[in-house]
């Protein structure tokens, strides 16, 4: 059997929530589970983050899977819904909405009738992402339309912010978003992880923190650890060969990786089929027995290479950090020309999970 796993610390989420308090004592936390909580598992992740106000998901099933395991707190559909059946099954259910298009608005006021209960909505902006939301022109109305509504329960001003993460900021987005909501008295929901971490003035009612619960940076540059914040996942592995390359021998598929020198090679039991990024690039960062090192020829479906040349006590069964403590997955991402989003939802469904903490 490969020993090949991932390995979710329910301590870690719990850690990581305990900083969103710190840094934002006075707001409710949303803690983000969508994407099956960032490939941790959505109810895995729950668990360690049970301490939550509420939980952000995109599928309607992913609320429901969390209503059924017993989670009382808010639940919130990041997309609203697409159908008179999910409206129904919202209201049933208790769950909340984002309302971001004519569309879900007006299924809302011809279906008020109908409906087992008023629903929560989160009314959203478009302040200049230019996604998902009601221009600030249209967005006075359209609250004022879900006030009169009586599908609608209580309603909850949000944006969501581009360039909270690089050096743009919020600022822009912000103004636009203060200016037109100046004269509603509703509370608010701005802030994402990037936010959370740079902007203490987007705080407010609400808070939604996603990738930073999972102990990775949504800010290039700066690591989580600098944020004081703890990986969830260990992504780990064994070596399952060792071979020695002469000067001038090549590597792997490709031959990316030609010896220089005598080079001492572990095979990883790891590919692009668990979910490690085939484009990764020699050098990129991994540890063998808790030594940093680095990989070397090009990622193969159930393999990948590292270098062991300076790892003399390396052998057939030694303990691979893909990512985690040692090495984050940030570094990870950064070698692959990726974010650690993609790679912590890339994990593959082959791959067991074990949770710890």
């Amino acid at each position: 059997m490969r020993a090949i796993k991932a390995i979710v610390n329910l301590a870690a989420l719990r850690h990581n929530l305990a900083v969103v308090r710190k840094l934002a004592p006075d707001t409710k936390v949303l803690a983000i589970v969508k994407a099956d909580a960032y490939g941790h598992g959505l109810l895995r992740a729950a668990s360690g983050l049970e301490d939550a106000d509420g939980f952000g998901v995109l599928r309607l099933s992913e609320a429901l899977a969390l209503r059924e395991a017993g989670y009382s707190q808010v639940l919130l559909l990041l997309e609203g819904v697409f159908s008179i059946d999910e409206l129904h099954a919202v209201a049933e259910h208790g769950i909340s909405i984002v309302v971001h298009n004519e569309q879900q608005l007006a299924m809302l006021e011809t279906r008020a009738g109908e409906l087992a209960r008023p629903v929560s909505v989160f009314l959203k902006m478009n302040s200049g992402m230019n996604r998902l939301g009601f221009k600030p022109g249209s967005y006075q109305s359209a609250c004022r339309r879900l006030q009169d509504c009586p599908a609608v329960a209580d309603i909850i001003l949000m944006t969501h912010f581009a360039t909270a993460d690089d050096d743009q900021g919020i600022a822009e987005q912000l103004a636009v978003f203060n200016a037109t909501t100046a004269e509603l008295n509703n509370p608010v929901s701005l802030a994402n992880s990037a936010a959370i971490l740079r902007f203490p003035e987007a705080y407010r009612d609400w808070v939604r923190p996603g990738i930073m619960l999972y102990g990775a940076s949504p800010v290039a540059g700066s690591s989580a650890a600098s944020f004081g914040l703890t990986p969830a996942m260990r992504f780990t592995s064994e070596v399952i060969a060792v071979q020695t390359l002469e000067a001038g021998e090549s590597l792997g598929y490709g031959a990316r990786f030609t010896a220089s020198q005598t080079t001492r090679i572990a095979v990883v039991a790891c590919g692009y089929a668990d979910g490690y990024p085939r484009h990764a690039p020699n050098g990129t960062p991994i540890a063998i027995d808790g030594q940093p090192t680095q990989t070397l020829g090009r990622v193969s479906m159930d393999m990948l290479f590292a270098d062991i040349t300076y790892l003399p006590n390396a052998k057939v069964g030694s303990a691979v950090e893909l990512w985690g403590e040692t090495v984050s997955v940030d570094a990870v991402a950064e070698a692959a020309g990726t974010v650690g989003y993609e790679l912590l939802c890339a994990v593959a469904p082959r791959v067991p999970f074990k949770v710890i903490g």
